[in-house]
């Protein structure tokens, strides 16, 4: 466990795990200094969470703060700026709030990252292992960071914690030790932060890093990206696929079908509402069972938490239904791989909503999946250009203003028996706050459309 007394700790950015670390510093005795470029009056409510004795520095950063800590734990989303780099090169030691807490932690840890599917694998795990009744925490990159479980049963030994780990927080682990970690899938995403694929893909590899031989490594085996990243962990690795039957592991047989070492195989339920037709979430459904069962979840606990999973919002969510036409809203799709993957199999033919702030990805596969499912696509954002140009002579394109227009497009074009589809393969922060923010608009702009015929 690592030693925080009398440490002079600096945290680096201030959204939620960042005041997290710093709370966890501060509570074990570190002299705790918080920075962000952001002002006082930009951070809001934030800096109210923080103890009386923490030193704020906002505004900017500064490199004598940076040069003089004996640690630093920054955020997930704070770049290589140039008091970071000189501070690394000075030999400060340099950490995440996911390693930092990891170090507090006996429980179990079962840890899942991959481009796609991260959150709904993480909300499914942790329903299988609440059903054990043992203490379990649910957080991570999805909402609530690790940090917040340090002091709960559910991190200590006996209890569980499950999270998800996104390439930015696991680019600053060394000693974080999952029991089981997943690797769900990789796919072109955040191609603006790293080196090509390669240097994503090593990112995410990191899961295993800090394994043993006992521990368990759970692969998507229909992915070559995923089997090669996941090679060299030590771990003991199991797969999962929806394209063939395996020896052990987890696969699509009809059922949901798993099978561990030295076990009889076992069968799930595979003809819920959330599964039927949804590949992609035949798949999550597959990597959590095995991570599941794993970890230490009884086939009769793994499927009652299989039984009571409610998908997540915004991720191909139903939220509407009117003339034969289904609204889906799928903000959370924001790479080309999880669009595509979304739309594979799709029990409809689909107008999509696309669009939003370009993440350097190539639009060919979704052009691909549209060529098989789409009947139209509506384009809106600073990427409508660049996609334009891969969807025409595939499907019929037209652009939006807004997304409000957008809605109204796609309503024009759609048939009887049509999905409306948003899911815009893009960031959302060229219109919107977040994807939460352009869920809203839409689901606005669909309850609109859908009661007097304009979302306007």
């Amino acid at each position: 466990m690592i030693e925080l007394a009398h440490k002079r700790v600096l945290v680096v950015g201030l959204g939620r795990s960042g005041i997290a670390a710093a709370l966890l510093c501060a509570a074990r005795g570190a002299r705790v200094t918080v920075t962000d470029k952001r002002s006082q009056a930009g951070l809001g409510a934030a800096l109210v969470q923080l103890p009386a004795g923490v030193t704020h520095e906002l505004g900017g950063h500064k490199r004598e703060t940076f040069l003089g800590a004996d640690l630093i734990v920054v955020s997930p989303g704070v770049p290589e700026i140039p008091e970071l780099a000189a501070a690394r090169a000075a030999g400060v030691e340099i950490t995440g709030e996911l390693e930092l807490a990891s170090q507090f932690v006996s429980a179990t840890i079962v840890a899942i990252t991959g481009t796609n599917g991260k959150s709904t694998v993480t909300t499914l795990v942790g329903e299988m292992l609440r059903a054990t009744g043992r203490p379990t925490f649910v957080g991570g990159n999805l909402g609530e960071p690790l940090a917040e479980a340090v002091g709960t049963p559910a991190a200590a030994e006996g209890g569980f914690c499950v999270v998800e780990v996104s390439s930015f927080q696991l680019e600053t682990v060394g000693a974080f030790h999952p029991r089981v970690a997943v690797l769900l899938n990789i796919t072109p995403d955040h191609l603006d932060r790293y080196d090509g694929l390669d240097g994503y893909a090593a990112a995410k590899a990191r899961v295993f890093a800090a394994q043993t031989p006992d521990d368990f490594a759970v692969v998507n085996f229909d992915d070559p990206l995923a089997v090669r990243a996941s090679a060299a962990a030590r771990s003991r690795r199991d797969g999962f696929s929806i394209r063939q039957s395996l020896a052990t592991g987890a696969w699509l047989g009809g059922p949901l079908m798993l099978k561990l070492a030295n076990q009889p195989p076992e069968s799930y339920p595979a003809d819920l509402a959330w599964l039927l037709g949804q590949r992609h979430n035949q798949a999550n459904a597959l990597a959590a069972l095995l991570a599941a069962r794993l970890a230490g979840a009884t086939p009769a606990e793994a499927r009652a938490g299989l039984l009571a999973f409610r998908p997540l919002a915004h991720r191909m969510e139903l939220v509407a239904e009117a003339d034969g036409i289904a609204y889906y809203d799928d903000s959370k799709g924001t790479n080309v791989g999880a669009v595509v993957a979304a739309l594979d199999g799709f029990p409809r033919q689909v107008v999509l909503i696309a669009g939003g702030r370009d993440k350097g990805g190539d639009y060919a596969p979704l052009a691909e999946a549209l060529g098989r499912v789409g009947r139209a696509a509506i384009l809106i954002g600073e990427a409508a250009d660049k996609m334009q140009a891969a969807f025409e002579g595939v499907v019929p394109v037209e652009r939006a203003p807004t997304l409000e227009a957008a809605v109204d497009s796609a309503r024009r074009l759609a048939r009887p028996g049509d999905a409306v589809v948003l899911s815009p393969a893009c960031s959302s922060f060229d219109m919107f706050r977040d994807y939460a923010h352009r869920a809203e608009v839409f689901r606005g702009a669909v309850s609109r459309v859908t009661q007097t015929g304009s979302a306007q």
